[in-house]
């Protein structure tokens, strides 16, 4: 290919633990080409072979592909996050042997794309104390990457949910990357869900259901009864913290919070600002800005789980955009 060729080509994705497809999408709405994606969880598989059959999804263990050969401009993945029983020992690739991050690494290893992107919980920043962020990027730039790593909150990306994640970047030579900067503007509920499409969604047990007729918009458990509040809260009531997401009503005006996998758990209620009722599946996503047309496979469980994990579609396109700038740069 000559290299006006090259250039006219469009950068070429890998990703692995693909989920639902939300980063695969905003990835591919940013202007990749979707190499392959690797994800093992059933219905995910039939998720994205359902809304994109023209893709390459590979549905194994990640641990299984051999990634010699493979060839991808990009590498991308949300690998989940696990202790690693060696961490700081200095051992390169046996620090984290038999981890899904172990995975990942060995993906960038073979793949050699120039860039790669991988998604984590805010909170593997502080796990074990540091160590085990300090293991990823000392394995990750071993590989032979520039690496950066940043939080970004969705909601500054007009994703109308407050979803903090890390993002790590590596880069090689003669590649700069800069992060997306944050958009301007909120996206609130009242935007997000606005002629959003009828479907089906968890129900509240009736007893939950009047005491949670009681909480105002953007209320919770501290705005009812104190012998409703521990009747609610049970013997939650008398822990320290951590329950502030229990019996909590959405409000119009302002965006989500963090979508969990199940809309109905006590310790992360996400009520309906009008209706007492969990949000359903296709407000979850349009709350993580998935196309409606984008359909989910498997059980109504099943499908708040896999938006739930995903990442929002709106962050993965700002993140797309600017790897794309930065290797076509």
């Amino acid at each position: 290919m000559t290299a006006a060729g090259r250039r006219a080509a469009r950068p070429r994705s890998l990703e692995l633990f693909a989920g639902a497809g939300g980063l695969a999408l905003g990835i591919s709405k940013a202007g990749f080409e979707t190499v392959a994606l690797v994800e093992n969880d059933r219905d995910c598989v039939a998720t994205l072979r359902r809304n994109r059959p023209r893709w390459n999804v590979m549905g194994e263990d990640v641990a299984g592909v051999d990634f010699r050969g493979m060839e991808a401009d990009l590498v991308t993945g949300g690998f989940p996050c696990q202790p690693f029983s060696h961490a700081g020992h200095k051992l390169g690739f046996r620090d984290v042997r038999g981890t899904i991050f172990y995975e990942f690494a060995r993906a960038v290893k073979e793949v050699r794309p120039r860039a790669f992107l991988a998604e984590n919980v805010e909170a593997i920043t502080r796990n074990d104390g540091g160590r085990t962020l300090s293991t990823i990027l000392d394995i990750l730039g071993s590989l032979g990457y520039r690496v950066e790593y940043r939080t970004l909150n969705a909601l500054d990306y007009r994703v109308p949910q407050k979803r903090k994640r890390v993002i790590f970047v590596g880069v090689r030579r003669g590649v700069r990357f800069e992060f997306p900067a944050p958009r301007r503007g909120v996206v609130t509920m009242a935007e997000a869900l606005r002629g959003a499409p009828r479907s089906e969604g968890e129900q509240y047990s009736e007893w939950r259901r009047k005491i949670l007729d009681l909480v105002p918009p953007g209320g919770s458990w501290v705005d009812l009864p104190l012998r409703l509040q521990k009747r609610y809260l049970g013997s939650s009531f008398h822990s320290e913290g951590g329950k502030r997401g229990m019996a909590r009503r959405l409000s119009w005006d302002e965006p989500c919070l963090t979508l969990t996998c199940s809309p109905a758990q006590k310790m992360t209620d996400r009520v309906h600002p009008d209706e007492t009722r969990p949000l359903t599946v296709r407000e979850y996503a349009r709350i993580q800005t998935f196309p409606d047309e984008w359909g989910f496979e498997g059980s109504m469980h099943s499908q708040y789980r896999q938006i739930g994990n995903a990442v929002p579609v709106r962050l993965a396109v700002a993140l797309g955009r600017s790897l794309r700038r930065a290797l076509e740069g």
